[in-house]
């Protein structure tokens, strides 16, 4: 694969012209000058700056090897293998970098598309040391009459990002870093071990059942409040979602969403007092910018049963494959609570963002999709179902928490409801009956109403105009009122 560079106007990034000019003159066997004054040029061939990969490997203070190169930002972890030639390749991709600041750059990007540059030499270590620290000891070794170092290349605020960098780093020993599957439970098998799915992620969370007590007067904060992250903070805080306008930005890709896909979220989540999962399956259009979600994938499994959630999820990925589409996002419910994330969803929408990268430089989206069908506050008998997206928080402030921002999207109504569709609202029906947790759809939700009053009255404004599937529809209905 060709080599890789993060175009980016950092201090850092303009040096790698000058790196690999360096690297020709020092690969010269006959040159035997580095470190000496040069008559009539520059005072000294190797500066701090010019020193590279390949001048450390070339005088041993570094190896090549496997994984032997990490980054720390925003509490990802990225490993990097070092090539014989003082390239990097990033082990998540294979993708190739010609320095420590491109790669460093690609990779805050992922995490922070505002990330201007990568501050690479501080932020790329290597078996636990930065790179920087083993530039000063070559310096040390070849020029020993040097000043001890030269003037910073970080800026104020990258010194304090650095600093927060290593106490990530400090806190990597102590607490496993999430890392849930969203993208790569389902698009590399091969590495299933290594990460959490979006079951395990909400098992783990919510106990036995997945059941979460039911916070019915849970109160959302505003974002502003938060500050920064505080392990004391009850992780299910809610908080409200901010619109892109309201910090005079655009959004950054346009959404449409199948009538379908909502009708059969809100059909799962109404069927149990717990919470429940699924993923979204869609089509990404770099040209266009626009993400069109095309199925729901309900999670056929309790939450508490990690074993079954690697089998619902190969059906998923087998379903997805077939029907010729792409992982776009996921969804969940807030059954007796606002349809607002809450800060654990925040950061669980953040790693599943950067998990759904693409492997090359562009851009990817991934959605998030809470329903809550049975929140008091809800105008009428419909859900409230609220689509967001998580802004990596200001540069200047990284041990914050993400921004959750309001994503708006187009409607389309399907013609008609697809075999498809109908087959999976009997699978579920059928998985949920006699569990504890079932909605018992006879009881009374308000007034008159009852709980399967309740259900109808909310996808009636999903369900497409053509009744021909009125009956089965009916079907599935009698069999929810005979099951609870």
């Amino acid at each position: 694969m060709a080599a890789l560079d993060a175009d980016s106007p950092g201090a850092e990034e303009c040096l790698e012209e000058d790196e690999e000019e360096l690297e020709t003159s020092l690969e010269d066997p006959e040159n035997e000058s580095a470190g000496k004054p040069a008559p009539g040029g520059r005072s000294c061939i190797l500066t701090r700056r010019g020193i590279t990969l390949r001048v450390l490997l070339k005088d041993g203070l570094i190896e090549p090897g496997a994984g032997v190169l990490s980054i720390y930002y925003l509490g990802k972890k990225f490993l990097g293998d070092l090539l014989p030639d003082g390239k990097i390749t990033w082990q998540e991709t294979g993708q190739v970098f010609n320095s420590p600041s491109a790669w460093a750059t690609y990779c805050k990007k992922l995490v922070n598309p505002a990330k201007k540059s990568g501050c690479g030499w501080a932020s790329v270590r290597y078996k636990g040391q930065k790179l920087d620290q083993c530039k000063a000891a070559w310096l040390k070794k070849h020029q020993p009459n040097a000043p001890a170092a030269e003037e910073s290349l970080v800026s104020e605020g990258e010194e304090e990002e650095l600093a927060e960098e290593e106490e990530d780093e400090a806190r990597e020993g102590k607490i496993a870093i999430s890392e849930p599957a969203l993208g790569k439970k389902l698009e590399e098998k091969s590495r299933k071990h290594q990460s959490k799915s979006l079951v395990e992620q909400h098992n783990a969370d919510n106990g036995p059942y997945g059941k979460r007590p039911e916070s019915k007067n849970r109160t959302p904060v505003r974002y502003c409040t938060l500050g920064s992250r505080d392990s004391a903070r009850n992780p299910h805080t809610l908080v409200e979602v901010t619109s892109f306008a309201a910090i005079n930005k655009f959004q950054p890709f346009n959404v449409a969403i199948s009538s379908n896909v909502l009708l059969l979220l809100d059909f799962h989540s109404h069927l149990t007092r717990s919470e429940v999962v699924g993923y979204l399956g869609g089509r990404w259009d770099t040209s266009s910018q626009v993400l069109t979600v095309l199925r729901a994938f309900p999670c056929r499994t309790r939450l508490g049963d990690a074993e079954s959630a690697a089998t619902v999820e190969e059906e998923i990925c087998q379903n997805l494959f077939l029907r010729g589409l792409a992982l776009v996002g996921w969804y969940h419910s807030h059954p007796f609570s606002h349809a607002l994330p809450s800060l654990q969803d925040i950061d669980a929408q953040m790693d599943y963002q950067l998990k759904l990268q693409g492997s090359n430089n562009s851009f990817q989206p991934c959605l998030a999709l809470i329903c809550a069908p049975y929140y008091p506050g809800n105008q009428g008998m419909e859900s409230k179902i609220s689509p967001f997206w998580v802004m990596p928080p200001p540069e200047q402030r990284p041990n914050d928490y993400g921004i959750p921002m309001e994503v708006e999207l187009t409607y389309v109504q399907d013609g008609f409801l697809t075999n498809d569709v109908l087959h999976e609202m009997m699978l579920l029906v059928e998985f949920y009956k006699g569990a504890p947790d079932l909605v018992k759809f006879q009881d009374i939700w308000s007034q008159e109403q009852t709980y399967l009053d309740k259900l109808k009255g909310s996808l009636a404004s999903r369900t497409p105009k053509d009744q021909g599937f009125a009956h089965v529809l009916e079907q599935i209905y009698s069999l929810l009122k005979h099951s609870s």
